[in-house]
């Protein structure tokens, strides 16, 4: 298989995927677009232009790379705008809030086609796969906005508790830094961004490393959509921009999506470690379990779209598979027939499964796993396994990988498989006990019994258990979280509300005096915050 004839020639890019060269020279202050005359970071796009044999990156664009000083411009924005909970956005109605966040909502789904190209150029996810996050992101907006709309239905009445008349309602925390992932630059920067925004929080935003210019087309929505501070753009190297910002102790929510080793050596810099909340999805290395007695057809097909779904770039993938020896080879023979029936391809390739890997030096490190898994007696086991071409990686099937070996016990983020042999339940249970990983699990039996006796251990181990089927993040209703080093906090719909807010109350002895105060305070509409109006 030749994957350096997959990349296209300089005019072999499909027009309606043509990506033009895009200099990003605003960033987003004060409720203003700003021209940055400093020097710009170029964007490298993980398709490569063929010539011949010979393969070139792309260069596709560039944005500001801001200094500290940009930086601290930010932070000083966001917190005027918030000014000690008195600013315009704190203290505005949910209902107004909402109306804000609608507005916004509506200005991006005009930007639809040109955040998905760019989705496609910055991190070489599938055209079908970019209008899926897209779409979901949208999605995710709107159920956010009905989930507050019920938070707030249910919080929009006095209660009455051995002579106290109290409201008790949900109130925002302050600045917030929210820093989102590469793999899902859009979406899973939005379930941390949209929930901060709208419980009254601001905002200084910084977008993944590769992903960046996808956000261009919605700089001005930002701006036009919210007050002005509310929303902050931090634009360049992250090592320059958020020790600076961090230092200060003017920030109040760290909102980050990445490795634990970053989050905290972020949260380290923070002078006030008590005052800082922090909500963190971080590094996991989700284990499936399949027990001897599994349905082979069904658990092979879970397990290869579990753990290669865009490349394996998602933190809900399949990290290393457990499969009881008496299926162990079974297993490994579909699993790597399945792998091998994967369509290499670019981004807009009808059918794409594989597709050019953003990180730089992704296909050295993945190397540097394999060799080591070789060495301690591991071997590659499908016949494609591991071929290489500029930015592509045809995802390797490892058997059997030992425990002692950093496949085992790293994450590897990336399109390789490490399938691990085992006997008894319980090596398996010490396993996923002594890891510092917390996030999900998948189990794979017909047997009620044995899951049952898999299920209970588990549940106190990782945050999700999948029966038969493969981690995922999904439904967004459902609790997202992790244990040990896999998670700070909760997010879903509603969890992340709750996550970027805290509970509050107005509470008053029972009288004529107070009653009455409060009946006119809520009448004449006189605060945001008391207030039963009911939001439809």
């Amino acid at each position: 298989m030749e994957l350096t004839n997959l990349f296209p020639t300089p005019a072999g890019v499909p027009d309606a995927h043509q990506q033009p060269y895009l200099e990003q020279r605003e960033w987003l202050v004060d409720g203003e677009l700003r021209a940055w005359r400093g020097p710009l970071m170029e964007v490298v796009s993980p398709i490569c232009t063929r010539e011949g044999e010979r393969l070139t990156p792309k260069v596709i664009g560039a944005f500001p790379a801001l200094t500290s000083t940009e930086a601290l411009e930010c932070l000083d924005a966001a917190v005027r705008a918030w000014d000690a909970g008195r600013g315009q956005w704190p203290t505005m109605t949910v209902e107004a809030r909402i109306g804000c966040v609608a507005r916004f909502t509506a200005a991006m789904k005009e930007k639809r086609a040109e955040i998905v190209r760019l989705l496609m150029w910055e991190i070489g996810k599938s055209y079908a796969d970019s209008c899926k996050e897209f779409d979901r992101t949208i999605e995710y907006v709107h159920a956010t906005i009905e989930a507050l709309k019920e938070l707030d239905r249910s919080s929009s009445r006095f209660e009455l508790v051995e002579g106290i008349a109290a409201q008790v309602r949900r109130a925002p925390f302050g600045v917030t830094l929210c820093m989102g992932p590469f793999n899902y630059p859009l979406n899973e920067t939005f379930t941390t961004l949209i929930p901060a925004l709208i419980m009254g929080n601001t905002v200084l935003f910084k977008p993944a490393r590769y992903g960046v210019l996808l956000n261009r087309p919605l700089l001005e929505a930002f701006r036009d959509c919210f007050p002005k501070g509310v929303v902050n753009t931090l634009y360049g190297d992250g090592k320059a921009l958020i020790g600076p910002v961090m230092q200060t102790g003017k920030v109040d929510v760290l909102a980050f999506i990445g490795s634990a080793a970053t989050a905290n050596l972020i949260e380290k810099q923070h002078p006030f470690p008590n005052r800082l909340r922090t909500v963190l999805g971080l590094n996991a290395k989700n284990p499936a379990i399949v027990l001897d007695d599994a349905d082979l057809p069904s658990a092979v097909k879970e397990c290869l779209a579990g753990a290669l779904s865009f490349n394996g770039q998602r933190c809900t993938a399949l990290k290393i598979l457990f499969v009881q020896r008496k299926l162990a080879d079974r297993f490994v023979a579909e699993l790597s027939r399945g792998v091998d029936a994967l369509v290499p391809g670019m981004p807009w390739d009808d059918g794409a499964q594989v597709t050019p890997l953003p990180e730089s030096g992704k296909r050295q490190s993945l190397e540097a796993l394999v060799d080591d898994a070789k060495a301690k007696g591991a071997r590659v086991v499908n016949a494609k396994g591991g071929l290489t071409a500029g930015t592509l990686y045809f995802p390797a099937v490892l058997y059997p990988v030992p425990l002692g070996s950093r496949l085992a016990n790293e994450e590897q983020f990336g399109p390789v498989v490490p399938v691990v042999p085992f006997g008894d339940e319980k090596e398996v249970l010490d396993f996923v006990a002594a890891s510092s990983f917390g996030q999900q699990a998948s189990v794979f039996s017909t047997s009620a019994e044995r899951l049952a006796k898999l299920i209970d251990p588990l549940v106190n181990q990782v945050c999700r258990v999948n029966v038969n089927s493969m981690c995922q993040r999904g439904p967004d209703v459902f609790p997202f979280t992790g244990r040990k080093d896999s998670a700070d906090g909760t997010l879903s719909v509603s969890d992340a509300l709750r996550a970027f807010s805290i509970r509050t109350l107005v509470a008053a002895k029972q009288g004529p005096l107070n009653e009455g105060l409060l009946r006119t305070i809520v009448r004449e509409r006189k605060s945001g915050f008391l207030s039963t109006d009911f939001i439809f």
